[in-house]
């Protein structure tokens, strides 16, 4: 595919998976479809995301997973309605097999206790053969499947094992009836056989009970879409169906309701719940021209909502988007474990083979060596393996998502344990953003109303913070704006346009070194302000290199800010300022808020190499910022924080995106980051580490083979169920309330 051309990526419901062997298998058979540029499975998810061509028909995706052995259907875009959460395994096959395997199993437990019974042959063979072919059906299909495409699964493994176990059993059976009358009768495995099936159905049905609670972050996410929404259309009012609205309608929502769509608040005033979206436990009041965000709940006033995102562009979608794709994606130690995976059941049989034939070759008795071989085929199921990452990652960004934390992919968070450096923007991300005009000095032979007036011209389409700060004071004033003409940013600069016929410009103190223009009386009156931590911008007459004035704002530091700035210190992680900004304002709010590293006066590419430079000395870079300056360092940086409700260029471009203003997410995330990867890492070594003991002693001939079978059960659960321990994670301000002192233990962890 030419690098020009976009590719378009489909999501795939495969069926028919059970461990890591199945995921490498669907891969490969989609990686092989001609435009097809990348594939990747997930075994948790049981989903495929797939990026092709876009002449590339699904169908022919779908065509390649059923000729691989597995089944799939293509799933619908995060915009629309999501299909209802698969109801899992269903409990009776378990309980079935339950019961007719129990009284195969009972003299084995009985021996202990001096009980000695068993079962005669006749009814063993009558309890086994409906586990092992009606209930244990589904591993003779799926692993015949496998077979077919010249590849092995766990479904074969059990498949093999248990055959082998039954068809021994039947043999010594059909021996002893021969030889009525001449011995005892033999020991049959028939409790082997359906034990295993038995316990492997239970692992199953219990591994998906627990991967269901790993997506709850999305169907709680989902469960917020309104289905209908009440609009005035031609002063008419009308409910009719989320989708059929438009960009413009006007909604209107009772006290109670979730809000339907995006939008701007027309008339009303009340209070939103926003908790499921941002995390933030306390409603906020919201009034006429503030915006909205569907999904979230209407406290007590009646609202009118002009909307102004539908479908794919709300913001709810976006977030579903942004979770289901962290969600789907492989973590980058994942590629380890997808190499083990490949070779990992052709292995394990040539090791069950030589285990059958050593035991052959030592003993000479066939039939401990027929034991032994399939102790190994089962012991080494690779379920654990295949669901140690994605689980962990699964339920590390559903509870990131319930706390407000947005985590774009895997990859992002799996880097963010590792960060040792965290830079930080200064406006609207360690402050408010919402800074207020404090003063305003026009140069000699200028009136400050004139300066004011063509200030607020210039900064008449511009989103920065400062510029809403003029224009509200032009506004107050009462102060006829002229519209400016040719309005362009100069990036790190400020802004430049024609104003009354001349070419003026409005920005930092670089842009009054770079035109050359002396400041003259004015720049004691700068000096004074800058060191009071004011931010300067200075407005000049380009056309005639003069200067007409300076506008002073103050900003306050938001107050979660210090918090946060010392809890980053706590975990030993170094924090810097990185700041278009002058260096008196800069060095003010770096002295408020501890920060010990600040360079001031930047522009944007200033603030990536800073980020390169740090990298390059070998830090683990994280920045945070929500300004369209930000884009750059974000995009250098190793992994990137963006502030939602800033920039486009900067929620598009972070790897994890704050769903509210509280600084102290930061620290949260890198936490919650961690913990983590601490459990992929337990995961990992629960797998391997129950294989690399397992199967030795399985063909040492140490393992029964349902004592093999439990074990393998208990190994996938028991992954699935360390991973959702991660739930159970509070964030700064949860621990905080409840009396945690959550330093120090932060910092014991960051040790570890």
């Amino acid at each position: 595919m030419d690098s020009t051309t976009p590719a378009t990526a489909w999501r795939l419901q495969i069926e028919g998976m059970s461990c890591a062997s199945c995921v490498g298998r669907v891969e490969k058979a989609l990686a092989k479809v001609p435009g097809v540029v990348a594939a990747s499975v997930n075994l948790a998810t049981e989903q495929a995301t797939v990026q092709a061509v876009p002449t590339l028909p699904v169908q022919a995706l779908l065509d390649a997973a059923a000729q691989a052995g597995y089944p799939a259907h293509a799933l619908p875009d995060a915009a629309s309605a999501p299909p209802a959460p698969p109801a899992g395994a269903p409990w009776w096959p378990v309980a079935v097999a339950a019961l007719l395997t129990l009284p195969l199993v009972a003299p084995m437990l009985a021996q202990p206790f001096g009980l000695h019974w068993m079962p005669p042959g006749w009814l063993q063979l009558l309890l086994a053969t409906p586990v092992q072919f009606w209930l244990g059906a589904r591993f003779y299909r799926a692993g015949w499947k496998a077979l077919r495409a010249g590849a092995g699964n766990m479904d074969l493994l059990v498949a093999l094992g248990t055959s082998a176990a039954f068809g021994l059993s039947l043999y010594l059976l059909w021996r002893a009836a021969g030889h009525a009358g001449h011995g005892e009768a033999p020991h049959l495995y028939f409790e082997a056989s359906a034990a295993v099936i038995t316990l492997v159905l239970l692992g199953k049905w219990l591994e998906q009970r627990a991967k269901r609670q790993t997506l709850d972050a999305i169907r709680a996410l989902n469960a917020l879409r309104p289905t209908t929404a009440r609009v005035r259309r031609g002063g008419v009012e009308q409910e009719i169906a989320v989708d059929q609205l438009v960009v413009g309608d006007l909604v209107l929502v009772r006290p109670g309701d979730r809000i339907a769509v995006d939008g701007e608040i027309v008339q009303g005033q009340t209070h939103v719940d926003e908790s499921l979206l941002t995390g933030e436990s306390l409603p906020v009041a919201k009034g006429p021209g503030e915006r909205v965000t569907g999904g979230a709940i209407n406290a007590e006033g009646a609202l009118e909502v002009r909307t102004l995102a539908v479908g794919a562009e709300t913001t709810l979608s976006r977030i579903i988007r942004m979770v289901e794709s962290a969600q789907a994606a492989k973590a980058p130690i994942q590629r380890l474990v997808d190499r083990v995976s490949a070779v990992f059941v052709p292995v394990v049989l040539a090791i069950a083979l030589a285990t059958l034939v050593g035991w052959v070759l030592y003993s000479g008795d066939w039939e401990q060596a027929l034991v032994n071989a399939v102790a190994v085929l089962v012991i080494a199921c690779p379920c654990a393996l295949g669901l140690a990452t994605p689980t962990a990652i699964m339920a590390g960004t559903g509870v990131a998502a319930r706390h407000g934390i947005l985590i774009r992919d895997a990859q992002a968070l799996e880097l963010a344990h590792a960060v040792t450096l965290v830079a930080f923007d200064k406006t609207g991300t360690l402050t408010e953003g919402r800074p207020a005009l404090a003063a305003v000095h026009p140069a000699a032979g200028h009136a400050a109303d004139a300066v004011l007036r063509q200030a607020a011209a210039l900064q008449a389409s511009s989103s920065h913070p400062l510029a809403l700060a003029v224009r509200e004071r032009a506004q107050a004033q009462g102060l006829a704006v002229p519209a400016a003409q040719q309005a362009r940013a100069l990036p790190g600069r400020g802004v430049q346009g024609v104003v009354d016929g001349r070419t003026l410009a409005l920005g930092s103190t670089r842009l009054l070194r770079e035109r050359g223009i002396d400041a003259g009386p004015l720049a004691a009156e700068a000096e004074q302000l800058e060191r009071a931590g004011r931010t300067v911008s200075w407005l000049v007459d380009e056309q005639h290199a003069v200067l007409l004035g300076l506008l002073a704002f103050g900003d306050t530091v938001k107050p979660s800010a210090a918090a946060a700035i010392a809890r980053l210190h706590q975990l030993g992680i170094q924090t810097l300022m990185l700041t278009g900004d002058n260096r008196g304002a800069a060095g003010a709010v770096a002295t408020t808020l501890g920060i010990t590293q600040v360079q001031a006066e930047m522009l944007p590419e200033d603030k990536a190499a800073v980020v390169q430079r740090e990298r390059s000395a070998g830090q683990v870079v994280a920045f945070v910022g929500d300004g369209l300056n930000d884009g750059p360092a974000l995009a250098a940086a190793s992994c990137s924080f963006a502030m939602a409700g800033g920039a486009d260029v900067a929620t598009e471009t972070a790897d994890i995106t704050l769903m509210r203003g509280d600084l102290r997410l930061v620290a949260d995330a890198l936490d919650l980051s961690r913990r983590t990867s601490a459990k992929i890492r337990q995961n990992l070594w629960w797998a391997f580490g129950y294989n690399v003991l397992g199967i030795p002693l399985a063909a040492l001939g140490l393992l029964n083979p349902v004592i093999a079978g439990g074990a393998m059960a208990l190994s996938s659960v028991s992954v699935v169920g360390n991973a959702l321990l991660l739930r159970r994670w509070r964030g700064v301000q949860e621990r905080q309330a409840a009396g945690d002192a959550p330093g120090p233990a932060l910092a014991e962890r960051s040790a570890a």
